[in-house]
């Protein structure tokens, strides 16, 4: 809503712009819909605003009410407020063009407005615009000459087909392509790239995205939005007459608002066995309504200082509530609803629609008190019917290039038609501030209010028998371009799969820190697409589930049938990566076959073991770390085999089994969940493909992987010679060794790990999986460019590591911190014999608290390392580990601790041309007696610096006894702290890059 100037802080300014768009669009598009299907009920149709500018494009949804986020991430920044939930993709009208590694690559860079794109006439950038232009669907004649140096020029068709025409003969991906081929491919990656997050916007929540309608505005949106709705199956959009600049619009209808909202810490309703809640009980009933009008009254008053009368406030209520034992809280407004406790009703309804289930025998909290007064900014009348007009006088001819090659079309000036006028695609539409795009067999009306409302026709029968008798005919050729969309898809279905997880999830592992992994498998169990979570998890996953495979398909086993999922966690045997770890992996069946497998890997906070948290720092022997599964059903025959896994987690002999076991099974019912979806959005992308099609292209996108490694590699050889090594160690000493042979013919490689130390009496062992997914990561991001993550990454590698050696160890001993510790090792021991930077900390700094009640575990993060041509970053998870910490206040909430200090070590990072990042500062204090453990590493030994680069600093662990002597306890500790006493983890700083003079 709009606020005064000096009530205006930074943090409101982010995305305001697009959120007049959204004001806008759900003011003139939501209006009762005119689909045959819909009529009966009158009943709008709900929204996806398709904002789409120079840079960038966002991306939102609309079905009544505002809908907001209370954190979100714009830029790589997190920010914590009260947010319209818009979703930005780099890919505008001034995204620059690539074609890089045999795709076709939209953004994220940007031609910016200066110099912008070649188009522009000032030696600027190919992008999306430029396309548009060739492509004939922007017209220089019917833009204003305010372009070239001077800003007197027309839009330059030429040297944009001239930029096309160099990057054909530049590039092998454009052979057999003719330059508007070649511009019309970038146009359809550009808009498979913006309806990826429309995709999670509405499949990820659980929506029908078919049942929508698109509202499109932005200066570049119209010429994208036909095509983009009839890929996601979008049958109707909108373009409203004003639609260049509906965000300016969108900010003169805004309502005018204040918010009050006050933290809270109160029951609303208490549950009862078998169901359900207690609705003679209202345990908040007495102060609740109190502080409610309490803060109605205050945010009254304000708006009455504005100018605004009290009449013409509306006042919103609203309670933030949860269950009871989680940390996902809902903003619930006060509804019309007779019921004893309305606000449970909504609740309960909007939690499941969320997640998916509902969680019986769980009170209800309330978390905050929030009260919205709202002075209704204008809104518009449901517009008239129109007469039935026929199709206007065109106003000119032109050609433009569609799916089907050049076409002749009609042009119309919206300033000639009327109410009531009809128009067949394909044509070309003029406003006076956009260009609309009306693609072939769409046909746009035009409403009494001057906008217009657009049928859009699906061209191509999804009937899967028709792709049946396709796939016999032909066999299937590798396209760049489709390479590049289906690279999209696969990676926003594993994407997907992760959001399931995290939205499903109970603990806050899973839900919170994210620390979690979604991946997508063809049926021989090879990785096509694991969305960016953990990296520690890449190739680790495609080890497990060939495994399960082998291991299930093995003589005198029942087989792999339709309704099983498997899960492990061996590290050793069945592709873990350490026990917390557990794998959750489904088959897909088509027509009785198995066509491709799905898997999520999730770090649950405590399986048993001799500690809490399942990560002892000082375990020798596996079964100290927990419960270890080699292949169980966990679903057989479409049936969750709770009473079978619960036995494995809790049975565990003479050692102690999980002590969360309610979060255990929660967790492994969402991470079955999110299997799920992911074989439905396959199913899904099966039937509008073919099958054939969809494994061709996962064998195609695993083979892009592969020659972008070995191109990496050759370049490589080429520059610095075709052997590499290097060398370091753990704090122990034990070293870490790498020879590397490149052949500079093929880019084959040999990772030969000879002189490695043997296998260690502790848990700094790695398995061989850690190792595969060390160097997967490694070599992603040694090749500097967007590259699919699959299994073609490691294709051109061969792998030499020595028995019983502390990266091969014997099926039987610790490796718990392998995965945390030894895992980043590696990574530093491959960047350093390539000579990318200098080393990060090299550490994850593994923390768990608990007691016989439950157990907790978060990693730390630290200083990363300098390179060439950065300064390292300070304060974040680095390498193998991508979670997140957890929120003070849900840390604080959900455990009985406190968070003393979270902050910068300052200085911790190494000095040089470019420096090191600093590491963190972090202190917990118990509130009650709690037994606490940590597993780190660089206590000993400084991360290196590279190039003449200093090191950064080594960390420490320190305990604060309650008479303020503060003892070092070494790397690896683990004991009882008592009320009074705190444990400070200072974490080591990233390696310097260059001498400091230089």
């Amino acid at each position: 809503g709009l606020t005064p100037v000096n009530d205006f802080g930074g943090h409101q300014a982010i995305l305001s712009g697009p959120a007049g768009g959204v004001v806008g669009y759900a003011k003139t598009s939501y209006r009762p819909s005119v689909d045959k299907d819909q009529c009966k009920s009158n009943k709008p149709l709900p929204v996806i605003g398709f904002d789409m500018g120079g840079t960038s494009t966002d991306v939102s949804r609309y079905d009544g009410t505002l809908e907001l986020v209370f954190e979100t991430t714009t830029a790589g920044v997190s920010i914590q407020a009260p947010q319209l939930d818009i979703h930005t993709v780099a890919a505008g009208g001034g995204s620059r063009l690539f074609l890089q590694n045999g795709l076709f690559v939209v953004g994220p860079e940007s031609a910016k407005a200066h110099p912008g794109p070649v188009c522009y006439r000032k030696n600027g950038y190919l992008a999306v615009t430029d396309a548009n232009v060739v492509l004939g669907r922007v017209i220089p004649d019917h833009f204003p000459n305010i372009f070239g140096p001077n800003e007197d020029e027309p839009l330059d068709l030429a040297g944009a087909r001239e930029a096309f025409q160099k990057l054909q003969m530049e590039n092998t991906e454009a052979e057999g392509r003719s330059v508007e081929e070649l511009a019309y491919g970038f146009i359809q990656v550009a808009n498979e790239a913006m309806c990826r997050p429309i995709r999670n916007l509405t499949q990820m929540r659980g929506f029908d995205i078919t049942s929508h309608a698109l509202a499109c505005f932005g200066g570049a949106g119209p010429q994208h939005a036909c095509a983009m709705a009839r890929a996601l199956g979008i049958k109707k959009v909108y373009v409203h007459r004003y639609g260049g600049v509906l965000s300016a619009y969108g900010l003169s209808m805004a309502d005018a608002v204040v918010e009050e909202q006050e933290p809270a810490k109160e029951v609303y309703a208490v549950a009862v066995s078998g169901g359900g809640f207690d609705e003679n009980i209202d345990p908040s009933a007495s102060t609740r309504e109190e502080r409610l009008q309490y803060l109605a009254k205050k945010a009254c008053l304000s708006l009455m200082k504005q100018g605004y009368s009290e009449d013409s406030v509306v006042i919103e209520k609203y309670l933030n509530m949860r269950y009871q034992g989680t940390d996902n809280a809902i903003m619930i407004k006060e509804s019309n609803s007779t019921s004893a406790l309305p606000y449970a009703e909504k609740f309960v309804e909007q939690y499941h629609r969320e997640f998916g289930f509902e969680l019986d025998g769980r009170d209800i909290l309330i978390d905050d008190f929030r009260v919205r007064a709202v002075v209704p900014g204008k809104s518009l009348q449901t517009p008239a019917a129109s007469p039935q007009l026929g199709s206007p006088t065109p106003a000119g001819k032109t050609k433009a290039y569609f799916e089907n090659g050049w076409e002749d079309v009609s042009t119309y000036n919206m300033e000639d038609m009327k109410p009531g006028h009809t128009i067949q695609g394909p044509a070309i539409i003029f406003q006076s501030i956009s260009t609309i795009v009306l693609e072939i067999g769409c046909v746009a009306a035009v409403t009494s209010d001057g906008d217009l409302d657009i049928d859009v026709a699906q061209l191509h029968s999804n009937d899967a028998a028709s792709f049946a008798d396709d796939e016999r005919e032909a066999e299937i050729i590798e396209d760049p371009v489709q390479l590049s969309i289906f690279a999209h898809r696969f990676m926003g279905i594993a994407e997907q799969m992760g959001r399931t997880l995290a939205r499903t999830a109970i603990s806050v592992n899973i839900k919170e820190r994210l620390d979690f992994s979604c991946a997508l498998f063809t049926k021989d169990g090879g990785l096509v697409a694991n969305a960016p979570h953990i990296p520690v998890h890449l190739g680790a996953m495609q080890s497990a589930v060939r495994f399960q495979v082998q291991y299930w398909n093995a003589e005198g086993r029942e087989g792999i049938k339709e309704g099983d999922v498997f899960v492990s966690n061996h590290p050793q045997l069945a592709g873990g990566s350490h026990l917390p770890d557990i794998t959750v992996i489904t088959p897909i069946f088509h027509e009785g076959k198995i066509i491709f497998f799905v898997a999520s890997r999730g770090h649950h906070s405590d399986i048993g073991g001799v500690s809490p948290g399942s990560m002892p720092p000082h375990s020798v022997n596996l079964k100290d770390e927990g419960a270890s599964i080699v292949a169980f059903k966990l679903v057989k025959d479409g049936k969750f085999q709770e009473e079978g896994i619960t036995d494995i987690l809790v049975n565990q002999g003479d050692v102690p089994g999980t002590r969360n076991l309610k979060d255990n099974i929660s967790d492994l019912r969402a991470q079955v969940a999110a299997n799920n979806s992911g074989i439905r959005l396959l199913h899904q992308l099966v039937h509008e493909n073919g099958l054939k099609k969809v494994e061709a292209y996962m064998h195609f996108i695993q083979h892009n992987a592969e020659m972008a490694v070995r191109n990496m590699l050759k370049e490589y050889a080429s520059a610095h010679g075709t052997r590499a090594h290097s060398i370091d160690y753990m704090d122990d000493g034990t070293p870490i060794e790498l020879t590397i042979e490149i052949d500079p013919k093929t880019g084959s490689a040999c990772f030969d790990f000879e002189g490695t130390g043997p296998q260690i009496l502790g848990n700094l062992n790695a398995p061989p999986a850690v190792t595969y997914s060390a160097v997967i990561y490694s070599l992603r991001s040694l090749v500097g460019q967007d590259i699919p993550l699959n299994q073609g990454c490691l294709s051109p590698i061969e792998f030499k590591i020595p028995a019983y050696s502390l990266l091969n160890p014997s099926d039987d001993v610790g490796v718990v911190g392998g995965n945390v510790l030894t895992s980043q090792r590696v990574v530093d021991v491959v960047l350093k014999a390539f000579k990318a930077c200098a080393a990060s900390q090299g550490c994850m700094n593994n923390l768990t608290f608990g007691d016989d009640r439950f157990g907790y575990y978060e990693t730390i993060a630290g200083g990363a390392g300098a390179g060439p041509t950065w300064e390292g970053r300070s304060g974040v998870h680095t390498h193998c580990t991508n979670t997140r910490i957890t929120d003070p206040e849900i840390l604080e909430r959900r455990y009985p601790v406190l968070l003393r200090r979270f902050g910068l070590r300052k200085g911790s990072g190494g000095n040089g041309k470019h420096k090191g990042g600093d590491g963190v500062i972090r202190e917990i204090e118990p509130l009650r007696p709690l037994v606490m453990s940590i597993l780190s590493e660089r206590r000993a030994l400084q991360p290196y610096g590279l190039n003449g680069g200093e090191p950064g600093m080594t960390g420490k662990n320190l305990l604060v006894k309650k008479d303020g002597v503060v003892l070092n306890i070494g790397s690896k500790r683990s004991g009882s702290l008592n009320v009074g006493e705190s444990l400070v983890i200072e974490t080591p700083g990233g390696g310097g890059y260059g001498k400091a003079t230089e």
